[in-house]
């Protein structure tokens, strides 16, 4: 694939040489249950393994478990994306919710996180209800002006057909041919996870990304996406994607960082 963007006069970044490279050196693709390829065989950095959008725009996957990760997508209803800040779990769930939009797959698209982070609370924070979600739903706004145009994402939010909303309003709604993301499930508690998952109606998708290493809750309360991660392991039909440090898409200084707190993490158990 980077030869083939060179041969049509299109810049190749470092990251992506760094993300060719690390499928030569990665291992088979880290994931559980599930409609996955039936070829073990997977596609290493191959154009039909990306997510295009309607403005011929393709997001290319940089590792074999993002690979797995939008195959999953694809062909499941409800998948998670389990691992470390920085491996695309977000960004590649509202990429593949765009484009399954654009193709008329689904009407609408809904993204919603827990807003518990810094200890802050929404009432606490100044501005209308929009400016108050901002800091928390912020990369879920950054990664659809990556997919659309900005004048075009205002219109679909205008008209309904997106909704970027704390989770807490999700409770009572069932959610139908639409395209759910859950980020940052990690800071759901056990209800609130369980009422996510319960909204799912007919025709509709939901993907639960989060880092089970930083839970912000209060000491004491379970997290509900480790719990989820406890409860669903055995149904088929949900598969479950685990990132880990290899494949971190940011600054490689992100990676060193990760590998750091892991081994730190492990000492302290031992």
């Amino acid at each position: 694939m980077l030869w083939e963007k060179i041969q049509r006069n299109q810049d190749v970044t470092t990251s992506e040489i760094d993300a060719a490279l690390r499928f030569t050196q990665t291992q088979k693709p880290h994931h559980n249950g599930g409609n996955m390829p039936k070829d073990d065989k997977t596609p290493l950095y191959d154009e039909k393994a990306g997510i295009k959008t309607a403005d011929n725009k393709l997001i290319s996957p940089r590792s074999p478990n993002q690979v797995s990760y939008i195959e999953a997508i694809r062909g499941n209803d409800m998948v998670f994306g389990i691992g470390p800040a920085g491996t695309g779990k977000t960004f590649l769930a509202v990429a593949s919710a765009v484009a399954m939009y654009q193709a008329g797959e689904i009407e609408r698209m809904v993204f919603c996180r827990p807003a518990v982070e810094a200890g802050e609370q929404l009432g606490f924070l100044p501005g209308d209800m929009l400016e108050k979600i901002d800091p928390y739903l912020r990369p879920i706004f950054d990664a659809l002006h990556d997919m659309m145009q900005g004048d075009q994402v205002i219109k679909k939010m205008e008209n309904g057909d997106i909704e970027i909303a704390p989770l807490a309003f999700m409770r009572g709604r069932t959610l139908k041919n639409a395209f759910v993301v859950l980020d940052e499930a990690q800071n759901t508690t056990s209800m609130q996870m369980k009422m996510f998952l319960t909204r799912m109606g007919e025709g509709t998708r939901m993907v639960i990304t989060g880092d089970p290493s930083q839970i912000d809750l209060p000491a004491g309360v379970q997290s509900g996406l480790k719990e989820a991660m406890t409860i669903l392991h055995n149904v088929e039909e949900v598969p479950f994607i685990h990132f880990d440090k290899t494949d971190v898409v940011r600054h490689k200084l992100v990676t060193k960082i990760i590998e750091a707190y892991d081994k730190h993490e492990y000492r302290t158990r031992s």
